[in-house]
């Protein structure tokens, strides 16, 4: 899979940067059941139509939208709520890099599944750990251990 920072946190949970329509059928092949975007749908690289797409390709379709700028609190209940119901489906969490994914995945892996800090770090958090602004730093520092 060529698929934009891609990460396979566990064998049922990857993450990645925005799939093409193309790359979405990998995913299905790979036997993932749901793909949950955090993207913004006027994003320039977001695809208009990805619901439809991902639905005919028989997965389920979660569109949690995160402004980049000011996270919320209620969006991570949220992201939490469908993780933890799905926790026994193969779930592929996507948005345009994969910045805000390894941040939601980052608390979510230690306040649900008992991951360390250091397990819950994906390459993707670690590289914009160095550019991320107070507001992604006040959002990662709500889990339970730090980096």
């Amino acid at each position: 899979m060529t698929i934009f920072n891609v990460h396979q946190i566990t064998d049922r949970i990857s993450s990645s940067g925005q799939p093409s329509r193309d790359e979405f059928q990998h995913i299905s092949d790979a036997g993932y059941e749901v793909v949950i975007n955090l993207a913004m749908p006027d994003h320039e690289k977001s695809i208009s139509d990805e619901g439809a797409v991902i639905t005919a390709l028989g997965m389920s379709y979660i569109h949690i939208p995160v402004p980049f700028d000011s996270p919320k609190e209620c969006h991570y209940t949220e992201f939490s709520s469908y993780m933890d119901a799905l926790r026994n489906k193969k779930v592929w969490v996507h948005y345009i890099v994969n910045a805000r994914v390894s941040a939601f995945l980052f608390r979510y892996l230690q306040d649900s599944r008992g991951f360390t800090p250091a397990q819950a770090t994906t390459p993707i958090l670690e590289q914009w750990l160095p550019q991320m602004d107070d507001v992604w730093k006040a959002f990662i520092s709500r889990a339970p251990g730090q980096l």
